[in-house]
């Protein structure tokens, strides 16, 4: 791929520490299941030996564009919810370890086409993969007004959901609302100039998770992660908005998203990952040579115990 093009894909967040944070071993098998760019997985195949293995997972038909070309590596072009599904089909059925970069990539924020980006004017798409059915044009014009509210309130952290909940029902009578330059213009007057970016921002942050269906993708994901990992094998995340990161935090503690866990006779819970060190974050110098990562937050873990 040209270098141009290459550059069109973030400088990976926190790069380092989290593929630290999989102690790789030489000959372990590792699963980057957010390959993007391949910055992790290039950094993971630099510590592998001739019998290590890579699998990476991206939806997204443009991740193809940046395959490595090791016999290491595999990239399965699939949504990483399908882990247990596909990496049996290789026959794998344990992993030493397990990296996740939750964010967006630049390449999909500066490809204005996608929709994802608050710069451009684009028809509304917002899809990670072209497959998806669901677009953030249906999204903003079949969905009901209770859901757009939901959606508003609980993916955007918008106080005011109610408000453009009711602007996108009556704004989109007639010939609808199709492009991203539509959308701005009917939540106009909820943008005040100096809080015009970061509440377009979250506008536009609860559609995508909605179209993608990113909370529940993630969930679905860390449930299968016990069951992957070898004993003492590692996961890797790095969460980018407190949604996610709530999500993670909490099956890291609990091994669940809802609800104690079960005490034993002894009051003593049964969780199958142990926290690995501290909550990371991006340093300042990380942070003032990309904005991108002023958000980022990456926990580690660890398998405790061979089966569930």
């Amino acid at each position: 791929m040209p270098k141009s093009l290459r550059r069109m894909y973030h400088n990976p967040v926190l790069l380092k520490e989290s593929v630290d944070g999989l102690a790789i071993k030489e000959n372990g098998i590792y699963v980057d299941v957010t390959f993007g760019g391949g910055g992790h997985s290039k950094e993971i195949l630099k510590q592998l030996g001739d019998n290590g293995k890579l699998f990476a997972f991206d939806q997204d038909e443009d991740a193809q564009a940046n395959v490595l070309g090791d016999e290491r590596f595999v990239l399965i072009s699939e949504n990483f919810r399908y882990i247990t599904q596909f990496l049996k089909f290789y026959g794998i059925r344990k992993v030493d370890g397990i990296l996740a970069d939750f964010g967006v990539s630049s390449h999909q924020f500066d490809k204005a086409e996608r929709g994802f980006s608050t710069r451009f004017d684009a028809d509304l798409d917002m899809r990670m993969s072209k497959r998806i059915q669901l677009s953030a044009h249906d999204v903003v014009n079949t969905y009901s007004y209770d859901d757009l509210r939901n959606m508003f309130f609980n993916y955007g952290d918008l106080r005011n959901a109610n408000a453009l909940a009711k602007a996108i029902t009556e704004g989109r009578e007639g010939k609808g609302i199709t492009t991203t330059e539509e959308l701005k213009l009917t939540l106009e007057k909820f943008l005040p100039d100096h809080k015009r970016h970061k509440i377009l921002a979250q506008i536009y942050q609860a559609i995508r998770i909605e179209v993608n269906q990113e909370i529940a993708v993630i969930a679905e994901f860390l449930e299968q992660v016990p069951g992957l990992l070898n004993a003492g094998g590692r996961l890797s995340v790095i969460s980018y908005h407190s949604l996610e990161d709530r999500l993670v935090k909490r099956f890291i503690r609990a091994g669940q998203f809802k609800g104690d866990p079960e005490k034993d006779f002894y009051g003593n819970i049964s969780v199958p990952l142990k926290k690995v060190g501290p909550l990371i974050i991006p340093s300042k110098e990380e942070i003032a040579k990309n904005n991108r990562a002023r958000s980022a937050k990456l926990r580690i873990a660890e398998r405790l115990v061979q089966e569930l």
